[in-house]
């Protein structure tokens, strides 16, 4: 957390009316009605982007913002913002500010806006899905893996858990370098089985297989004997082959 943006943000919002109370938030002309983050995101996260600043002080006091409330609309804002007409936000700031809290020491549900950012805004859409896992993870994928230290490790594997929508030709040489570090293949078995059930999960079933089948993992994993049976049936997606993992079930227990 950037505690300087953190501030930044409260001060912002407190010239706009809303101030943060014990159980929540508070406008200033209405001090009986309580708001929660989600609330104030909603309300006010759009207009940072109307803020008289360049677009670096912008963004960064959006991420301030986002630190501040933990609200995914935050991160909504700013995906609005970078597409805009008066987008694109600054590149470097932009996924340097993601990687960051994906870097956070904090527990995974605290992290989630972040994560279910990427996974359902910046993952799903095919223009974005790209350069958005290149940046939070598949640039330095090699570094994080021969140099690991706990912030990366930390971000590899919240990336990896919510990759299942990246194309598998994207995600593929991030995956195997992943797979040299077993420290990951945990992370990486979940982003093998969110791959196959997203309904935007992308894999290629005998590759994923190849992938799957060098993890270490305990052979009692909840869902591995599954996974391993319906891509060896050559099926790439849940919602594409219905029955498939119902069938695996039946036959795995």
């Amino acid at each position: 957390m950037d505690s300087g943006a953190v501030e930044a943000a409260r001060h912002w919002l407190a010239e706009q009316g809303v101030t943060q109370v014990h159980d929540g938030w508070v406008r200033h002309e209405r001090p009986d009605v309580l708001l929660t983050a989600n609330d104030v995101a909603h309300t006010w996260a759009g207009d940072v982007f109307a803020e008289d600043l360049d677009p670096a002080g912008r963004l960064r006091l959006a991420f301030g913002l986002l630190d501040l409330l933990d609200e995914y609309w935050v991160t909504c804002a700013i995906r609005f913002a970078d597409d805009s007409s008066e987008g694109p936000l600054p590149a470097d700031l932009l996924w340097d500010g993601y990687r960051r809290r994906l870097e956070a020491d904090k527990a995974d549900k605290e992290a989630e806006a972040v994560t279910y950012s990427l996974w359902v805004d910046w993952f799903e859409d095919r223009a974005t899905s790209a350069t958005a896992f290149a940046e939070v993870l598949g640039n330095d994928i090699e570094h994080v893996v021969t140099d690991p230290s706990q912030a990366p490790l930390r971000r590899a594997r919240r990336v990896l858990e919510c990759s299942g929508p990246v194309p598998w030709s994207v995600k593929e040489p991030t995956y195997r370098t992943a797979l040299r570090l077993p420290a990951l293949h945990p992370a990486l078995f979940r982003g093998l089985r969110a791959s196959f059930h997203d309904v935007y999960g992308d894999l290629n079933p005998a590759a994923a297989l190849a992938l799957l089948d060098r993890l270490d993992l305990p052979a009692d994993t909840p869902h591995l004997a599954e996974l391993r049976q319906v891509l060896a049936a050559g099926h790439a997606n849940h919602y594409r082959s219905p029955g498939a993992w119902d069938d695996a079930v039946r036959s795995c227990s």
